[in-house]
């Protein structure tokens, strides 16, 4: 793709999306869609655009949910797989992909008083696309109704269709709305994550590692005992999936989650940091140097984090915390390990010049540190 992310959701994807609906439905005014669907359109940002395109749904589909329903589910791309493998059927006429994120967002709006229906179409969007979103405002408006269709999709045939059941329940969605109550009571959805952690589908207990860690956020002890306890006769597969799990709160020296992998030890030895160069330009990069020297008669199972201290406004700084190395440090052994990182520009921070400090973090305990300085081009 070229250009503005915003650009999926274009003219040419609202005449697509008219001619497949009329296609459903011979009766819909597609040329009114249209009009209302891309008058300004091109001047809006992303989320605006899924809006105005739904809104125009609103206009022309009937005004009774399960006709429009129905239309829609008519107006569904073929999918072509079989079972965990569906997918959209590729150069076939029929919603897909993009064109969804507005009809999710009618689904979530109009919705609401069939609700058996929408979760119905939902199942059925999520397979083309993602009905992540569209589902939330069921769970805040139907919890008990959806967690028992959530419980059933957790044997689905669909691959999406289970990694909706995870996704669409995390309490923390990015970008979605967030589920007060299970930020506040997450016990709702841990049978749900029990009976998918061991999916065969990688995406499926991917979207299961990143809902635990969004309960980690709020419930640290709660996800720590989760690890451990889960960690019995764990396949390889899920290993991988309670490590990642287990990421904030391994970064955040969560006493419980070290403990889990064995990370709760004290290093015993030394550990010594350069950095270089010693000034650095906001773009390029920063060369790590640690050494680890071990004074223990016995091998070391250590987590090996390093925070950057970035300059506030206020003169303060702020750590921000990344991943290092995962080592057995041998008896007696001496170890050095390099990483580089890149002081290039993201848009979630903003950059101040001046003395930053890189600390290393080992099971958790700051063991060494230095200093570097950063300089910011004239137009930054």
């Amino acid at each position: 793709m070229t250009g503005p992310f915003k650009n999926l959701l274009s003219p040419a994807l609202v005449r697509r999306t008219g001619a497949d609906l009329q296609r459903a439905w011979p009766a819909f005014d597609r040329d009114r869609f249209i009009t209302l669907a891309t008058s300004g359109l091109e001047a809006l940002e992303m989320k605006a655009r899924a809006m105005q395109i739904c809104a125009a749904l609103e206009a022309t589909l009937p005004a009774d949910f399960g006709s429009a329903a129905d239309i829609l589910q008519a107006a569904l791309a073929p999918l072509v797989g079989g079972g965990a493998g569906t997918e959209p059927a590729p150069g076939a006429s029929g919603l897909s992909g993009w064109a969804l994120w507005p009809v999710g967002e009618y689904v979530a709006r109009q919705g609401q008083e069939q609700p058996e229906r929408a979760l119905d179409l939902l199942h059925a969007l999520t397979q083309r696309f993602t009905a992540e979103f569209a589902i939330r405002p069921f769970i805040v408006r139907h919890p008990a109704l959806v967690l028992a269709t959530l419980q059933r999709w957790t044997t689905d045939a669909s691959a999406a269709v289970r990694r909706l059941v995870s996704e669409g329940s995390r309490p923390r969605l990015p970008w979605g709305l967030r589920l007060t109550a299970w930020v506040k009571d997450p016990s709702p959805t841990l049978p749900l994550l029990r009976a998918l952690q061991d999916d065969p589908d990688e995406a499926v207990r991917r979207s299961v590692a990143n809902h635990l860690n969004d309960i980690a956020k709020d419930h640290p002890a709660l996800v720590a005992a989760w690890v451990q306890a889960q960690q019995t006769d764990a396949t390889p597969q899920r290993l991988a999936l309670l490590r990642h799990a287990s990421r904030t709160l391994i970064k955040q020296g969560h006493a419980g989650a070290l403990a889990a992998w064995g990370w709760n030890r004290a290093l015993r030895g030394q550990a010594t940091l350069v950095l270089a160069p010693q000034t650095v330009m906001l773009g390029a990069s920063l060369t790590l140097s640690l050494t680890l020297r071990s004074t223990a008669a016995r091998p070391q199972a250590l987590a090996i984090d390093y925070a950057v201290h970035h300059v506030k406004a206020s003169g303060a700084l702020s750590p921000k915390v990344f991943k290092g190395w995962v080592i057995e440090l041998a008896a007696g052994a001496e170890r050095c390990l390099v990483k580089r990182h890149s002081m290039r520009v993201v848009t979630t921070r903003r950059y101040r010049p001046g003395a930053h400090v890189i600390d290393i973090r080992v099971n958790g305990r700051v063991v060494a540190q230095a200093g570097f300085e950063l300089q910011l081009p004239a137009e930054v």
